[in-house]
């Protein structure tokens, strides 16, 4: 593991066109890592607009098989960057199987591993339940030249379990490609509350565990295109916080950002004897946790 470790950070408006996201992406990756940085990270399903704010089975049309021809992109673009990059792809695992996935591409180009998305949610604008079947690789971190990542993906975040999995097997960071943002019909005031929610339980993840915690969020507004409603317009709002949750950086909510982070990954060692949260635990007295509620 690196002691420092410079972070690229993707926020990006997407459109419809596929080959002209994944174009932009490549540039800015190159930007990135002319800039010198050793890990990329994207938002989450970041080749396409956010498709799931509808229930139409022509869009599992989108989705590809791993490896594929866009896997070769990335593993390409991570050879001749010489970087780790941090994607996420809709898989074809088999006809009708389909999951939200996480892929980590090693700096010489080899698949590191993958991470499917555990946690499935299904609200009004978010239907992934019609899409992904939810993950079954379990919470493990994937071990690449910069660091074991722990990734995880979107609604993942919200559950502390989800990291501290992650955390209890190694990650010495929890990365978390995003897509969410706002309702048109909530007041400014209920939105706002959303977001900083949002970024307080990831700010909390890094504080319980003693990890930094990088969050890259999807930005700017993607019709419906159904017209039942007004949208989704994504708040943007990616950021880094180191293990005791402090910012080192935070991106804008209302467009598009490149940014390199520089990250002491040393400094979870001298924050996790300080906190010694993992000492401390009561693993025998933990089992309800496994319960769906407790009456």
């Amino acid at each position: 593991m690196e002691k420092t470790l410079k972070i690229g950070i993707i926020q990006q408006h997407n459109s419809g066109d596929v080959c002209d996201n994944r174009a932009r992406l490549a540039d800015k990756a190159r930007a990135l890592a002319a800039a010198g940085a050793r890990l990329i990270v994207n938002q989450e399903l970041h080749d396409s607009l956010y498709f799931c704010q509808t229930e139409n089975v022509d869009l599992c049309g989108l989705a590809v098989t791993i490896p594929s021809e866009t896997t070769d992109l990335y593993a390409h673009l991570a050879k001749e960057l010489g970087v780790v990059i941090v994607t996420s792809l809709f898989e074809r695992r088999a006809p009708g199987l389909y999951h939200n996935t996480a892929v980590v591409f090693e700096a010489d180009g080899t698949i590191a591993g993958k991470y499917r998305k555990m946690h499935i949610p299904d609200d009004p604008a978010y239907y992934e339940k019609f899409y992904f079947t939810p993950g079954d690789i379990g919470f493990e971190p994937i071990q690449t030249s910069v660091g074991k990542l722990g990734v995880l993906v979107c609604w993942d975040q919200w559950y502390p379990e989800a990291a501290r999995l992650m955390a209890l097997r190694g990650a010495e960071i929890l990365i978390y490609p995003t897509a969410i943002g706002w309702e048109s019909s909530d007041t400014p005031e209920e939105q706002e509350r959303q977001r900083q929610a949002w970024i307080t339980v990831q700010r909390g993840h890094a504080i319980a565990n003693g990890l930094p915690v990088v969050a890259v969020n999807r930005v700017g507004h993607e019709p419906d295109p159904s017209g039942q409603t007004n949208g989704i317009l994504f708040w943007g709002s990616s950021f880094v916080a180191g293990p005791q949750g402090e910012f080192i950086h935070q991106s804008p909510s209302d467009r598009e950002e490149n940014a390199i982070v520089e990250m002491d990954l040393g400094r979870s060692e001298n924050v996790r004897r300080w906190w010694p949260f993992l000492r401390d635990r009561r693993i025998d007295a933990y089992g309800g946790l496994t319960s769906r509620f407790l009456d």
